[in-house]
């Protein structure tokens, strides 16, 4: 993620509170930056160990070793419902079995960023920037609302 697209991310996570993680953290960047930005706890969820340690470098350098976590733990593994702020630059192919997880998981009070490809079967509460720049919110009461009605003009 590129300056921008940092700047976006944390645009659409403006005035909120709560748990704030990063799901394939990479080198942690965004994490550093919610932390800054007074997102608190702030956690990156990354599995590769040069990229843990990239994150690790980065907090220290910015003063924030032992404020942000980074943990390498596998995202399946993990349980959200304790997370307000969920930051998601992940493939496409991934977005699906995540969106259940999340949807199962995550408080109604929760917001979910996605940034480079939106989530197909959600629909966003807000975007930002156009292109490879470009950030989708999407807030966990609106998408259950919206699933909610769908599957109930659904026949069965």
């Amino acid at each position: 993620s590129g300056p921008r697209q940092v700047a976006n991310v944390l645009a659409l996570l403006r005035g909120r509170s709560g748990k704030t993680v990063d799901l394939g953290s990479g080198d942690g960047r965004l994490v550093v930056e919610a932390y800054k930005q007074g997102l608190r706890p702030a956690v990156g969820y990354e599995l590769n160990p040069w990229l843990l340690c990239l994150s690790n470098y980065r907090a220290w350098k910015a003063g924030y070793s032992g404020k942000v976590s980074f943990l390498k733990k596998d995202l399946w593994k993990v349980n959200f419902a304790d997370c307000y702020n969920v930051i998601v630059f992940l493939a496409p192919s991934v977005k699906p079995p995540l969106a259940a997880k999340l949807l199962a998981e995550l408080p109604d009070e929760a917001r979910v960023v996605a940034g480079r490809f939106p989530f197909p079967s959600w629909t966003p509460t807000s975007t930002l920037g156009q292109g490879l720049e470009q950030v989708w919110a999407y807030d966990m009461k609106e998408v259950r609302r919206v699933a909610q009605s769908g599957a109930e003009g659904s026949p069965v």
